[in-house]
């Protein structure tokens, strides 16, 4: 069974290609460090609204546990 080299090569690029595509998908973090540098980007009004958003809530959870605790 003879192999040609360029068909080796090819396939490694390929499976090198693939595995750097899962790595991408698994990276949560760094995907999402990437959408947020793009919002701030293109629409820093959104991110404020969003962390604005994410502050309230936080402070709505913890008021809510604090008055839970206080009965």
């Amino acid at each position: 069974m003879t192999t040609d080299r360029s068909d080796v090569d090819r396939a490694r690029a390929e499976l090198a290609a693939t595995i750097d595509a899962i790595e991408y998908k698994l990276n949560v973090p760094k995907r999402t460090a990437e959408r947020i540098q793009r919002l701030r980007k293109e629409n820093p009004a959104a991110l404020a609204g969003i962390a604005a958003g994410a502050a309230v809530a936080a402070a709505g959870i913890v008021w809510g546990v604090v008055r839970l605790l206080r009965r």
